[in-house]
């Protein structure tokens, strides 16, 4: 278990579905086409007349039980002791894409080169990952699991449940649901 779990906020009560996030993302890390680390997915909820529309900017959830470290057979990923942040090692990677299958939320992408890919959380960047720093509408946060649930305290904020103890509060004022098995990148 790491000492710290950094994680992320996200209020798509303030989203504007600009996609500022995505092309942060993929400027300041050279992601390349068709290759997403961070996508804003569309999610539709309800029935005939009752229908809701929502939008969530997801990336790499930085689990706290990765799924994906334990499916890697090379030892390519791994979660990160000071932050949780997990990250790939592209040179022990083969890309036999057995991270992807484990992951419940679909986050790894496999490039031209067939390695797996996903987000690092900017973790060298000093500004901290290029999505938060970009959103113009502040929609997008980060910090360490203890700040964002303060940030979360009080707002309606949930954070992600599931089994690979995923780090991701949302917020989302209009009350619309958002299912767990629809936030997916891949």
């Amino acid at each position: 278990m790491s000492s710290q779990q950094y994680g992320f906020y996200f209020d798509a009560g303030r989203c504007v579905k600009c996609h500022t996030c995505e092309m942060a993302c993929k400027s300041v890390r050279n992601v390349e086409l068709g290759v997403y680390w961070r996508k804003v997915i569309e999610i539709w909820a309800g029935e005939f007349p009752d229908v809701s529309r929502t939008f969530v900017s997801l990336s790499c959830l930085h689990c706290a039980e990765p799924s994906c470290v334990e499916a890697c057979p090379n030892g390519a990923i791994r979660k990160r002791e000071e932050d949780g942040i997990v990250v790939v090692d592209k040179n022990e990677c083969t890309g036999c894409g057995e991270c992807f299958y484990a992951c419940p939320y679909q986050v790894p992408q496999y490039g031209k080169d067939g390695l797996m890919q996903k987000c690092d959380f900017c973790f060298d960047r000093e500004e901290g990952p290029a999505c938060v720093e970009q959103c113009p509408a502040e929609a997008l946060f980060c910090g360490t699991m203890e700040e964002l649930e303060k940030k979360a305290a009080g707002k309606k904020a949930e954070k992600l449940a599931g089994d690979t103890a995923p780090s991701l509060y949302i917020a989302n004022s209009s009350g619309a649901e958002i299912p767990a098995e629809k936030l997916i990148i891949g």
